[in-house]
């Protein structure tokens, strides 16, 4: 089983570059982000027309999350659990039916910027019900894993140039404290396992000609249950995909399960 993740930045302008990116890598299922749309206003039937179920949880301009699956679909589930009144499109879960039950939950973590105030503070409580949330999952001993962009450099090493990232939400200590907390519940970065030091980024900003210097972070991760960490065979990033036509500033990152 193949599972990638991808912030595609916004639907409307990846609709061409993410169906040649699926006929390529063919993913049996993808967790997206930013799809800032309307679960109505979703192209589904382009995806549906590649074989993929489409599970959405839309936004109209912001945020927004979905899943494509070519594997069957269980216990579909939208929103974080925690808090009835946040209307943010951040969170979509489901069971995927392949060899073995995976339970697969696609995130897109608050930005927080700026520092300090309320986007900051609430994207720091968003970590602890994520957290929270993680633990019950833990408890249920089916293999779980979390993908998505979680807006969180780990690890200086996980920067090309951290000492510009040292007041910015996706740094600050606070932050990182938060996401080794969910790491520490029993998570694991699948990537890291995989691939060790610097040079590893899922996202170059647009400017200043970030990617053509491998001036990025890596914020784009799979955190997996010791039962998915079992099944795992490779972890890896498709850079190549920042270099095509109107790309999003993040690229895939993908895992391969014994599943």
């Amino acid at each position: 089983m193949k599972i990638a993740t991808f912030n595609i930045n916004g639907i409307k302008a990846r609709i061409e570059a993410l169906p040649a990116y699926l006929a390529e890598a063919n993913p049996d299922v993808i967790t997206l982000q930013e799809i800032k749309s309307l679960d109505e206003a979703f192209p589904r039937s382009i995806f549906e027309d590649m074989g993929y179920r489409v599970e959405t949880h839309g936004q109209k301009g912001f945020n927004g999350v979905a899943i494509l699956s070519k594997l069957p679909l269980e216990d579909i589930s939208r929103g974080l659990p925690g808090d009835a009144e946040d209307l943010q499109a951040r969170w979509i879960e489901a069971t995927i039916m392949g060899q073995k039950p995976v339970r697969l939950c696609g995130l897109y973590l608050p930005n927080g910027n700026p520092v300090p105030g309320p986007k900051y503070d609430y994207k720091l409580a968003w970590m602890v019900r994520m957290q929270k949330h993680a633990s019950t999952l833990l408890a249920l001993e089916m293999p779980l894993i979390m993908a998505g962009d979680y807006n969180i450099i780990p690890q200086a090493q996980d920067a090309a140039k951290p000492e510009t990232w040292v007041d910015d939400a996706l740094y600050l200590p606070e932050s990182r404290a938060a996401f080794r907390a969910i790491e520490n519940i029993g998570l694991q970065d699948a990537f890291r396992t995989r691939q060790t030091g610097p040079g590893h980024y899922s996202f170059w900003d647009y400017q200043a000609g970030a990617y053509e210097r491998n001036n990025g972070v890596r914020i784009d991760h799979f955190l997996l249950s010791a039962q998915a960490m079992d099944l795992l065979e490779d972890c890896a990033i498709d850079k190549v995909v920042r270099a095509g036509e109107k790309p999003s500033d993040h690229v895939p990152v993908w895992i391969k399960l014994r599943a």
